[in-house]
């Protein structure tokens, strides 16, 4: 069973505005930005002789064609930075949901009264000036991303709204839950996972069959909490089980598997990796309401 990894919707884009201000800024998921790449800024909307053309709106503050198309460029050069490709659809798909995510995170910090004033505007820039070697550096820097001073100063205030909201959001997720220790059996085939179950059914203790099948790591699949696996159904057949007892074949992606519960704990401390899981999921799901409750209008 493969570990789980964050996921887009919480998946971090390491674009050069993220990269640029995640050292002077801290969040749970580790930097500025944990799960959005960073958007440029926006505008309300409003009449116009000559009308802006759109990327998007999101409740009505708008995302320009302009700003759109300078991530999009962002995002591209750290594709390739990374040594990624990355097609063009899918590159236009990431970058649109993830400034209509920092719009969406910025509007509810807004909604909760919480402002990026000029103080701790400055006092971030203040911070990336000194890390970047000064003003010249910065300049540089602004122009080597295709920001002005300006741009960047809007994008860098959204930024640090939806930052706050994204801590604010991922706080609510406790450093305790539930959690099932189990061990293992997995096989590639399933008359040889039957043939597994037989041998339990037959006498055979669990966790002296499992080190039978895997010598090294005798089974062991350590402690979880609910929403931490990738393959739901091992984790609802695990939550199932009193201590004690084995599954019957569950058969997944990965292979055919026969689970074992060690041991439950109503409350047990998270792992780091748990917790950051849970809290992208967290994200993920606040997000998923946020866009059902919201008017996303793509396109002029």
């Amino acid at each position: 069973m493969t570990k789980p990894i964050l996921n887009s919707a919480i998946a971090v884009f390491f674009i050069p505005l993220a990269l640029l201000l995640s050292a002077c800024t801290s969040s749970p998921g580790g930097g500025l930005f944990p799960s959005a790449s960073t958007a440029t800024p926006t505008a309300t909307l409003t009449p116009s002789s000559t009308p802006v053309p759109l990327a998007a709106s999101v409740n009505g503050e708008a995302i320009t064609q302009a700003d759109f198309e300078a991530e999009l460029t962002r995002y591209q050069q750290a594709q390739t930075g990374l040594g990624k490709s990355v097609d063009a659809d899918t590159a236009q798909k990431t970058v649109l949901t993830d400034m209509e995510d920092t719009l969406l995170l910025a509007q509810a910090a807004a909604s909760y009264g919480y402002v990026v004033d000029d103080t701790t505007l400055q006092t971030h820039l203040d911070t990336l000036t000194s890390q970047v070697g000064g003003a010249d550096g910065l300049s540089t820097w602004e122009a080597a991303h295709g920001y002005s001073d300006s741009t960047f100063r809007s994008a860098l205030r959204l930024e640090l709204a939806a930052a706050w909201m994204r801590d604010k959001v991922t706080a609510s997720v406790p450093a305790t839950a539930e959690q099932v220790h189990v061990k293992q059996i997995l096989l590639y085939n399933a008359s040889d996972a039957q043939q597994a179950l037989g041998y339990l059914q037959a006498g055979w203790t669990f966790p002296d069959l499992a080190a039978q099948y895997d010598p090294i790591a005798k089974g062991e699949l350590g402690w979880f909490p609910r929403g931490y696996l990738p393959e739901q159904a091992i984790e609802e057949a695990a939550f199932a089980l009193q201590p004690g007892q084995y599954s019957t074949v569950i058969q997944d992606g990965t292979g055919y598997h026969i689970l074992y519960l060690v041991e439950r704990d109503p409350a047990r401390q998270l792992s780091p990796d748990a917790l950051l899981t849970l809290q992208a999921k967290a994200l993920q799901d606040w997000l998923t309401q946020r866009r059902s409750e919201s008017t996303i209008v793509t396109g002029p």
